[in-house]
């Protein structure tokens, strides 16, 4: 897990990103990120149950990341250590339909035994990081 070397990789190659977690309260820091990777030309689709059908930035928000229909590169996980772990869970369902590579975890997010899963289901899994902080 925390691939270092690989976190530029990672960023060059990711296209769409499923930020789940996503708020429409600018204090919050998953607003923030969501903001900033759509300035860096990520396509981010949000993902929260209670904001679904509304848009943030301008993006539709869906439910949950079976209401995606669309290849997803990597899920971003804004979610306390407990709900990112059934969130993971839930990728690894759903990791050939979204052609899933990569799970984030945000700062202070450490499922270390759902990402010792989706590490053993060949994804690649970082956490304990911001992509925001480790674009720049």
């Amino acid at each position: 897990m925390n691939h270092e070397s690989n976190i530029h990789e990672i960023l060059a190659s990711t296209k769409t990103i499923a930020l789940v977690g996503a708020s429409n309260k600018p204090e919050r820091d998953s607003h923030h990120v969501m903001e900033f990777l759509l300035s860096k030309g990520y396509r981010v689709i949000p993902v929260n149950p209670g904001l679904a059908g509304s848009t943030i930035h301008g993006q539709t928000v869906v439910a949950s990341l079976a209401d995606i229909h669309e290849p997803v590169d990597m899920v971003d996980i804004f979610r306390n250590t407990e709900d990112a772990a059934k969130t993971i869970d839930e990728a690894l369902a759903l990791k050939d339909v979204l052609q899933l590579k990569t799970l984030w975890c945000q700062l202070g997010v450490v499922p270390f035994e759902a990402a010792q899963r989706a590490e053993n289901a060949g994804l690649t899994v970082v956490l304990d990081k911001c992509p925001a902080i480790e674009w720049r």
